[in-house]
């Protein structure tokens, strides 16, 4: 696809609405993950949304707790149905009706603004290898059978959050050259004419990171909004940024089919700031920035002027998601995992020109677990030690290019323990590495790189009954599994 490639991620996502000088309100979303070991309350949640002036809210599934905090609050809401549950929803047309009882009829009925059911979330990814392709499109049909049967079919559309894979350019550069994938085109024209039948929207994920992360020779500044010398013109359509650009490979692909005019909503847009050298704060202001500032004039695109309706990823941090994508992966927050900002940003929504953070967040002690001043890095459990800790806690800012990488090899090792003794809770057994660890209250940041404390959370409990010592015969399974990442960083 040229420069004209982007890979998606899951997670939550909240849109945040902002009244431009003409008038208009445009939909601009941010993804709030669940995929933390301490999760925020879902009411300290639904508190900073509405403290930010955000108006519009996405789940990746549809959480009782999180809908019940959503009450009344007059957010609007997506909720979203998992890839695991396609199937049963494809193959029963009653699991659908009882998915859309339990999970939409039920809470709108108490309050809740669902205005979307968001089926599967980038099910037709490539590097799925077909594993949905038999699924999504009856799945959709029997959600949107069941909404209709429940009465609400009016007020909730369906839609399904693709990946931008799902169309390219045929390797060059110019958007007028889209189209949809060949081997799934037949179904994304059958599933584009059922959105469109039904008054839906096509909901894409775009990542101009994800360019810049898989190709060593795109341009980086093509991945921003200012910078970019060398403008692609596309018979006439100049483009100096691959969100436009990809954007609009979609709007020819949909007008090539006979849908140009199907709404579109950009489904996750946004920039990490650790855990690749691509990944940093400046990147991720400067990106996410400039996005606003793109699209507060209603320009639009070049194939699509006008309000542009996109959801920024993410809303937090999420220590517990997969990092088979990256490292990056845990690291896609405006906000860090305890609801505080990590750089100024003005998104329009309110009278404030940055984020407001989380409100009556609690935090364990101010104490820390790291290496020992006595202990040797000669000691043969230091190896080991490292690999389990990162193997159960997150050592994603440890590496070339990321937030902790001028650490040294004690610092990188007090890192480890540090994460895993707060993602336990500070429990005293979670900092007993043999002969290597001990716990301090003297800070031991450096710079950038910050050694968290963990913030109190329900959760906790849950954490507590499974922490242990690390003085086990299955943390040489671990070893095995992990030292090259220990090797890496040591």
């Amino acid at each position: 696809m040229g420069l004209l490639k982007a890979v998606g991620f899951r997670g939550l996502t909240v849109a945040l609405f902002f009244n431009l000088l003409v008038g208009l309100a445009v939909g601009i979303g941010v993804n709030w993950g669940t995929q933390l070991t301490h999760p925020l309350p879902p009411a300290t949640v639904v508190k900073m949304l509405k403290d930010n002036g955000i108006q519009k809210v996405k789940l990746f599934d549809a959480d009782s707790s999180i809908l019940n905090a959503l009450s009344k609050s007059a957010i609007q809401v997506m909720v979203g149905i998992p890839n695991e549950m396609l199937y049963a929803l494809a193959n029963s047309v009653q699991a659908a009706e009882n998915w859309v009882s339990k999970n939409v009829s039920s809470h709108v009925s108490n309050g809740v603004d669902i205005r979307y059911a968001a089926v599967g979330n980038e099910p037709l990814l490539s590097t799925y290898n077909g594993t949905f392709l038999p699924t999504i499109f009856p799945a959709l049909q029997n959600v949107q059978s069941a909404l209709i049967k429940a009465g609400v079919s009016n007020q909730v559309k369906v839609t399904i959050p693709l990946n931008a894979d799902v169309y390219d350019s045929g390797g060059s550069d110019m958007p007028s050259n889209g189209d949809f994938r060949p081997d799934t085109k037949n179904l994304m024209v059958e599933i584009v004419k059922f959105l469109s039948d039904n008054g839906a929207a096509f909901t894409v994920n775009i990542y101009p990171f994800i360019s810049l992360y898989n190709d060593a020779n795109f341009p980086a500044d093509y991945a921003f909004f200012n910078g970019y010398s060398s403008s692609i013109n596309d018979n006439g359509k100049i483009y100096n940024n691959v969100f436009d650009a990809n954007h609009d490979t979609l709007v020819w692909a949909l007008q090539k089919n006979g849908f140009g005019n199907l709404s579109i909503i950009v489904g996750e847009i946004g920039w990490p700031t650790d855990g690749d050298r691509n990944a940093n704060l400046q990147y991720a202001q400067r990106f996410n920035q400039g996005f606003m500032s793109h699209i507060k004039n209603n320009a639009g695109t070049p194939m699509r002027p006008g309000p542009v309706d996109a959801y920024l990823f993410s809303l937090v941090d999420e220590d517990a998601k997969s990092i088979q994508p990256g490292n990056f992966e845990r690291h896609w927050g405006l906000f860090f995992l305890d609801g505080t900002p990590k750089y100024q940003l003005s998104l329009g929504t309110t009278s404030s020109n940055g984020l407001v953070a989380a409100s009556s967040v609690q935090y364990l002690d101010k104490k820390w677990c790291v290496m020992s001043p006595s202990a040797s890095l000669d000691d043969p459990q230091v190896a080991l030690s490292v690999s389990y800790a990162c193997a159960n806690a997150d050592c994603t800012s440890l590496g070339y290019g990321t937030s902790c990488g001028n650490l040294d090899i004690r610092g990188n090792i007090s890192y480890a323990f540090n994460s895993y003794y707060q993602i336990n809770n500070q429990l005293d057994t979670a900092c007993k590495f043999p002969n290597l660890s001990v716990i301090t209250t003297s800070d031991p940041s450096s710079g950038d790189c910050k050694f968290r404390i963990m913030i109190r959370s329900s959760s906790s409990s849950a954490l507590n009954a499974g922490a242990g010592s690390v003085e086990k015969p299955s943390c040489l399974i671990l070893f095995v599994l992990v030292s090259v990442f220990v090797f890496t960083i040591l």
